[in-house]
């Protein structure tokens, strides 16, 4: 459940990123968002996944996959968007 909810949050914030600008009226910088979210992304990916090993008793090897669920899941449409609009 608590991975649910993680990957939720990434797709609010990939949305926020993607949308603030046009919303600002610079529909230009949607691109810059998406690549600026990934960096975000992976970083709380990262911090996700250290919470899991440091202090749950997660061993690396049974925390990577959901690390890479956890950042894969909202990172490849921002990636497409970065593709199709970059």
């Amino acid at each position: 459940m608590r991975s649910a909810v993680i990957i939720a949050i990434g797709f609010l914030l990939l949305a926020a990123c993607v949308l603030a600008p046009r919303f600002a009226g610079r529909p230009e910088w949607s691109v810059m968002g998406t690549k600026l979210f990934i960096a975000l992304w992976l970083a709380a990916a990262l911090a996700n996944m250290w919470i899991g090993v440091s202090r749950a008793g997660y061993s690396v090897a049974e925390e990577l996959p959901i690390f890479l669920v956890i950042f894969a899941l909202p990172s490849v449409p921002a990636a497409y968007v970065w593709w199709k609009f970059g």
